[in-house]
């Protein structure tokens, strides 16, 4: 449905015809961490997040998985290294 409460005008999942169904019945604003994001919209009350109601859950735990101006990067792996083959290989 469409919400009717702060963003009004957007399609929300929470809103029900008896109003906001989200915790406290209204959605919260954008942190300071979803600056930059595209996900990150204007409207007559604030800056929201248009992906979730509440973003500093999101940001809780680390980075926002929904962050579109967030790269994650990949976690290098260590390698094993069999210590025989490599006492044989320093002996070289």
């Amino acid at each position: 449905m469409v919400c009717t409460t702060v963003r009004k005008g957007v399609e929300c999942a929470f809103m029900t015809a008896k109003g906001c169904s989200y915790n406290s019945g209204t959605c919260y604003q954008a942190t300071e961490a979803c600056n930059g994001c595209n996900r990150r919209a204007e409207f007559s009350t604030g800056w929201y997040c248009t992906a979730v109601p509440e973003p500093s859950m999101k940001w809780k735990n680390g980075n926002c998985n929904l962050a579109s101006h967030i790269t994650a990067q990949p976690a290098e792996a260590a390698k094993k290294i069999n210590p025989i083959k490599a006492s044989k290989r320093s002996k070289k």
